[in-house]
């Protein structure tokens, strides 16, 4: 796999990275409706309605499926909806929750045995650094429990990448709306277990179009185009270059979040957010120029 991206593919990439990272103000917003379980899980069962008819199931083993199913959402969205929903603000959740990229470079190397240059020891140091920060100033907005929350859930996004670059070069749609089967029930189980079934029918009855339009653009717009464009990114160039894109998400969601919530942004918050996206930058760039002057090394090839 290429290290280096061509310029579509980083277009593709900052139109997933706008669509994610607007997407936290909107989902926060949509909450006052429909509880975050039950929008998690309508979530996918629209991603796979009516789409599956459509789509041959991938050619994958059904476990792979699963995984990712499981991990993107029980483990991603299940656990960061529940987070958001009073326990992180919207502005906070997409830096905390960009620990995914380090876990997914973690993860790699114990089961894929890529190599980890300094420079990525050193970003995994600022990205922890930063998300301290944020837990020194826990309040009632962001709480220890919703810090959890979403780092919990930024492990099950990077075990969620890993699965899907195993998966091969398959139809990503395909993969992701087949995969989706495994994330819909458990979460709806979940919703009628914690949340309860009067609560579901008063949101299936009364959320206006607002609500409903925020659904459908999970299901389009952050599942099937989002997950389905960087699942195909994944499975053409190695996680340490990809991944690291999404430094630019918490950017547009604290942006965001300021404009539509009026969310204070304190010194603290700059720090801690520079501090996380720093640590991400150094190991795209660190990494990348280890790589150019190992190439350029004649003495030490890169291996």
């Amino acid at each position: 796999m290429k290290s280096a991206l061509p310029w579509q593919h980083v277009a593709l990439a900052l139109a997933v990275i706008l669509v994610w990272g607007t997407n936290f103000v909107i989902t926060k917003v949509a909450f006052v409706q429909i509880p975050p379980l039950l929008f998690a899980a309508l979530r996918f069962i629209f991603a796979v309605l009516p789409a599956i008819f459509f789509l041959k199931r991938p050619d994958v083993p059904w476990r792979n499926l699963a995984g990712y199913g499981l991990l993107i959402g029980l483990g991603l969205f299940g656990l960061l909806y529940v987070a958001m929903n009073g326990q992180i603000s919207a502005g906070l959740a997409p830096v905390v929750l960009q620990s995914q990229v380090l876990f997914t470079i973690l993860l790699s190397v114990w089961i894929e045995g890529e190599r980890v240059h300094a420079s990525q020891w050193a970003a995994l140091v600022m990205a922890v650094v930063g998300i301290s920060v944020i837990a020194l100033h826990a309040d009632s907005n962001t709480t220890v429990l919703g810090l959890a929350l979403v780092i919990l859930a930024a492990l099950g996004w990077a075990g969620g990448n890993v699965v899907a670059r195993r998966s091969g070069r398959v139809n990503m749609l395909s993969y992701v709306v087949w995969a989706s089967v495994f994330s819909a029930p458990p979460l709806l189980a979940l919703s009628f277990f914690m949340e309860g079934w009067p609560t579901i029918k008063h949101a299936l009855v009364h959320a206006d179009a607002y609500a409903w339009l925020s659904v459908f653009w999970q299901s389009a717009g952050n599942t099937l185009f989002g997950y389905v464009a960087w699942a195909w990114l994944l499975a053409r160039h190695p996680a340490a270059t990809i991944s690291p894109l999404a430094l630019l998400i918490p950017i547009v969601g604290m942006a965001s979040a300021v404009w539509w919530l009026d969310e204070p942004l304190p010194a603290w918050k700059i720090v801690a957010t520079a501090l996380v996206i720093g640590g991400v930058a150094l190991n795209l760039f660190g990494t990348r120029f280890a790589a150019a002057k190992a190439l350029n090394d004649p003495v030490n090839p890169q291996h």
